[in-house]
């Protein structure tokens, strides 16, 4: 079933919080994403065609940036401590690897999100 489209567009804050979450940036009800990382073709609840936006490499470069600030300095600690490898291969390696994870699906829907409030994603806008 789909639900009556809301009369005012979401603001820029709010599109991008639900693209955090996961969710449609124009209701945010719908799922924004079919699988890991493929977005639904459009939003189940709203109708909304997501399946076109590209955010390209911008998810993927926002990740490094974020997991490199919060990591590296863990790393620093644990080589200057003269941490034993365990510490490096088998406590930080894992957390690094899991804050990318984490942070790469989330930050794909704040970019979609963007996308979506500029309107960039129309072919008539650009």
């Amino acid at each position: 079933m789909v639900a009556a489209a809301p009369s005012a567009r979401a603001n820029r804050w709010t599109a991008i919080w639900r693209g955090f979450r996961l969710r449609c940036p124009v209701c945010g009800c719908g799922a924004l994403f079919r699988s890991y990382l493929k977005l639904s073709d459009c939003c189940a609840n709203c109708g909304e065609a997501l399946g076109k936006i590209r955010a390209d490499d911008g998810p993927a470069w926002a990740t490094i940036l974020v997991t490199g600030h919060i990591m590296v300095p863990f790393f620093l600690i644990a080589v200057r401590a003269d941490a034993p490898a365990w510490v490096i291969y088998g406590l930080l390696g894992p957390a690094t690897l899991a804050l990318t994870g984490f942070l790469l699906r989330r930050l794909k829907g704040v970019f979609v999100a963007l996308i979506w409030s500029f309107d960039l994603h129309r072919q008539d806008a650009l």
